[in-house]
């Protein structure tokens, strides 16, 4: 599955994250990605089981107070 409009996996996206490669590092790598796009990563990894939860609230939470 890829990320709406791009070329990247959502599995690049979240094996980045699991290796605590930060949103940031992620955004400035990838210039057109915003936090949308990272939030539909971890929800699509939420809903079809992929992922841990731990780690995906510690993600979220994040994302939160970067919007």
């Amino acid at each position: 599955m890829h990320i709406k409009g791009t070329r990247i996996s959502v599995e690049i996206i979240l094996r980045k994250l699991f290796h605590n490669i930060s949103i940031d590092k992620i955004l400035q790598d990838y210039s057109r990605f915003t936090n949308k796009n990272i939030q539909a990563a971890l929800e699509y990894a939420a809903e079809s089981g992929h992922g841990e939860e731990v780690h995906l609230l510690r993600v979220v939470n994040e994302l939160n107070g970067k919007e």
